[in-house]
């Protein structure tokens, strides 16, 4: 199969192209009769591209459709053997990675693998001989790799290729030397975004039209589902939840200002309260851990918090009611039909949930707020990478 599926011009033929594969991409399989009624297109027409579309390799017929009589019409959905997507997420100190077929099924996924990736095109270019070293093995065919998806924290511009956490030249975006060194289509998308959108497609989303991802971390980001697409804004930095000037503290946010929502709702805020109310005295298993090992992480509080210590639960529910004032005000602003909470601080669970239910009651309109499911991640720590591989697919098809 050759890459020309992903070279579409601007004609009527590949704009209905571009809409069957969504279509298998939203709703996995149909009839060439559903699909020319759901598309609004004749049904000679959709059987000739889907027949060019077999051809190109992208989808397949998976079987026959049952029928009380006559003869039974054939389904069709996407070929997973079409070639393979890579979705990497880049943290500070680790890496996670996952593989799909073109059909979305997850090959194989790999969480938290150290590695520092630093602020230089020599870097760059050594963890891309690692990325493909963990890539071959798995096993696959490393040439059958269609597109790699990398989530980056921070402002990133996923049509210029440029991320501000990661910026290597004027004339240099970072995108540019992934696809040097790989050789296939590469995309660059913002950490919270991928997430939101693997949500969508894969997780909780249920392809609701207007939904809302607040990805919960070290930091505070938010992706947005609105009338069914995926919201940039006019230079891709949209979301930017974090930095909404809520609170009236003194606290400096990374961003160099303060009152930044995410000084007070953001695992960086939930570390900061904890180490001020160590060092008043407060008693906590956290102690220990602090002085067997010089410091506290998030998954230190985390793990406090499902021991049930008293201290821990009480910042993670003062993370939980700040962040459910936030969201109130995003219910009544956006009226969305669902809120996903995910990232790691999400993994309090109720202790977190709780809080910003009772804020969300308390400062939401009634009127808006009873349309709103507020629900947690349901793809956990695989929410990142595999959003990273949902979104170079749809990216690689003109879909988005």
């Amino acid at each position: 199969m050759t890459a020309s599926f992903l070279n579409y011009t601007e004609s009527k033929s590949s704009a209905i192209k571009q809409a069957i594969l969504g279509k298998f991409i939203n709703e996995g399989t149909d009839s060439i009769a559903e699909i020319s009624r759901e598309i609004g297109v004749s049904i000679p027409t959709i059987t000739k591209l889907v027949g060019e579309l077999i051809e190109d390799g992208l989808i397949e017929e998976v079987g026959k459709l049952g029928t009380t009589g006559g003869r039974r019409p054939s389904i069709y959905g996407l070929n997973p053997s079409a070639g393979y997507i890579v979705g990497v997420e880049i943290r500070l100190h680790h890496i996670s990675i996952a593989i799909t077929n073109f059909k979305g099924e997850i090959i194989d996924f790999q969480e938290d693998i150290a590695y520092t990736l630093e602020n230089s095109e020599e870097s760059f270019r050594a963890f891309c001989t690692f990325l493909k070293n963990l890539v071959d093995k798995t096993g696959i065919d490393r040439t059958k790799v269609l597109a790699y998806g990398f989530n980056l924290s921070g402002r990133v511009n996923n049509e210029t290729g440029y991320c501000f956490s990661y910026f290597i030249g004027e004339d240099r975006p970072v995108s540019q030397v992934f696809k040097e060194e790989l050789g296939a289509w590469v995309f660059v998308e913002n950490d919270s975004r991928a997430m939101t959108y693997g949500e969508y497609i894969c997780g909780i989303g249920n392809n609701e039209k207007n939904m809302l991802f607040l990805n919960v971390s070290w930091g505070l980001g938010m992706g947005m589902i609105i009338d069914g697409k995926l919201s940039y804004g006019k230079s891709g930095f949209s979301g930017e939840i974090g930095h909404f000037p809520m609170l009236d503290n003194n606290h400096i946010c990374q961003c160099g200002k303060t009152g930044c929502l995410e000084t007070g709702a953001s695992g960086s805020a939930a570390h900061r309260i904890v180490m001020q109310k160590l060092s008043e005295g407060r008693a906590s298993i956290l102690s220990e851990t602090l002085k067997k090992n010089g410091h506290i992480s998030i998954d230190d509080i985390i793990r406090a918090v499902n021991e049930e210590d008293v201290l821990a639960i009480e910042v993670i529910e003062e993370i939980g009611r700040t962040l459910g004032r936030a969201i109130a005000g995003l219910i009544n602003l956006f009226n969305p039909e669902l809120v996903v909470i995910g990232g790691k601080i999400s993994e309090a669970k109720d202790y977190l949930m709780l809080p910003i239910k009772s804020a969300v009651q308390k400062h939401s309109l009634n009127m808006i707020n009873k349309d709103t499911t507020l629900k947690f991640s349901k793809l956990g720590k695989k929410c990142g990478p595999i959003g990273a591989c949902m979104l170079s697919r749809s990216k690689m098809l003109g879909l988005l």
